[in-house]
């Protein structure tokens, strides 16, 4: 007598008829129908951004407003309107005038040095060749100094009883004695302005070397083809496709030189002889030296109608020169 063996695909079903059967998954929960809606989305995500900028700089500049348009010293408080008094004493100010000419004569000279040297480097260091990085770091590696360090360092370094550069000149035959490289007013000028563009130029160089990696090689090579010189090259191709990155180094370093405060406070405190005051300085004098913090909120609120009048004149001239 045979005795059939058990039947193993009917014993698996069996065992798995017996599990109790797991919950069905329950569907998640839609978003709601006003959020799916790209505009509204879009605002939720910009709401972070838009409650930071309007708590620290809406509401400060609507404060600046108002205390420029009002008596309100440093430690009483406010006193009361007296518009347009402390626009009119701002102008009147015997430090104004000659401010307003040094901060323009010293953002002059600072965009054209720091930016023709920013792209003279930019052209050194564009073809990928051997110690091409290495270059592009050492000259990028000042803008992760701080500005106020920077003008501490150039500080020691420019003093003549305790900085080298003193001694190297003297020993160089240069100098007959102990160098003042801030003494005078030239000289003060000319030693911060050597300042930021030390420290600046490797930082505007690798704005203006993205712009010069993102020109097409096969435009050289049309050119090339064409018996270009090197000149026509630089002339006809390179300067009108690095436009957008120029006018972002233009802005930035116009804007920069124009609020210059730490390297004037740092080197030469504004002299000798007021000689080195900037519009920002004035603004520090009026509000923490004078105790005067609505003349110092007028003569900021002058310094932003001019950056802002600035800026638009800038990008019209820019849009004008891309659509000719």
């Amino acid at each position: 007598m045979q005795v059939k063996a058990p039947d193993r695909t009917a014993a698996a079903h069996r065992a798995r008829s017996a599990r109790p059967a797991r919950p069905a998954r329950r569907p998640r929960p839609s978003a709601p129908r006003w959020w799916r809606s790209r505009k509204v989305q879009g605002l939720g995500y910009a709401a972070p951004t838009a409650v930071f900028v309007a708590v620290f700089f809406v509401l400060p500049l609507l404060l600046v407003g108002q205390m420029s348009l009002h008596d309100w010293p440093l430690l009483a408080g406010d006193r009361g309107g007296n518009a347009p008094e402390n626009y009119a004493d701002v102008t009147e100010s015997t430090l104004f005038w000659p401010a307003v000419r040094f901060t323009l004569l010293y953002t002059v000279i600072v965009t054209v040095v720091l930016l023709g040297l920013a792209l003279l480097l930019a052209l050194l260091v564009q073809e990928s060749r051997p110690g091409a990085g290495f270059f592009r770091t050492v000259y990028f590696l000042p803008s992760a100094l701080g500005l106020a360090s920077a003008s501490l360092l150039f500080w020691g370094l420019y003093s003549p009883t305790t900085g080298p550069l003193s001694d190297v000149l003297e020993k160089l035959g240069v100098a007959d004695g102990p160098v003042s490289f801030l003494g005078s007013p030239t000289s003060a000028l000319l030693s911060t302005v050597f300042l930021i563009v030390w420290k600046f130029a490797g930082f505007y160089m690798l704005i203006l070397l993205v712009g010069l990696q993102r020109i097409p090689h096969e435009v050289y090579e049309a050119a090339r083809m064409d018996g270009a010189s090197r000149g026509q090259i630089f002339r006809g191709i390179t300067l009108p496709l690095l436009r957008p990155s120029l006018a972002l180094s233009l802005l930035l370093c116009v804007t920069g030189s124009l609020l210059a405060f730490d390297q004037f406070f740092i080197l030469t405190k504004g002299g000798p002889d007021n000689s080195t005051v900037t519009v920002v300085q004035l603004i520090y004098r009026e509000a923490f030296q004078r105790m005067d913090l609505g003349t110092a909120a007028a003569l900021s609120i002058l310094v932003l109608a001019a950056l802002l009048l600035l800026n638009v004149a800038q990008f019209r001239g820019l849009r004008r020169a891309d659509e000719s």
